[in-house]
């Protein structure tokens, strides 16, 4: 599934978030925050299991300066200045691993399974 916002659409989102003021110009580095938040309200409508199902990406792109582009599409979430693992396997499924930043981590337990289940 493709979403794709119009630098219109981005530039009121980053200014509801206050990371530029009405009428600025978006900078590249904080478009990916503001299509991330835009991204999560699309999302927002669906609840626990509704979620769309996970896909396999097609083509990942890797760019000088650390752009990252997945089936054509900017990555939407904000991706940290480390050392990206890639490992490509051109007989199966290639991996890249990177590092993702955020305001906040919730990591949540599962619920303990009885001797029943």
């Amino acid at each position: 599934m493709h979403v794709k916002f119009s630098d219109d659409d981005l530039c009121r989102k980053a200014v509801h978030l206050g990371l530029i003021k009405d009428g600025e110009d978006l900078p590249r580095h904080l478009r990916s925050r503001a299509a991330a938040a835009l991204v999560q309200e699309t999302n927002s409508g669906t609840t626990g299991k509704e979620h769309a199902r996970p896909q396999l990406a097609r083509e990942i792109t890797v760019q000088p300066g650390g752009a990252v582009l997945v089936d054509g599409e900017p990555f939407p979430w904000l991706i940290a200045k480390q050392p990206m693992e890639i490992n490509l396997n051109p007989d199966g499924v290639s991996t890249v691993r990177m590092t993702l930043l955020a305001d906040r981590i919730q990591v949540l337990k599962p619920e303990p399974r009885t001797e029943s289940e």
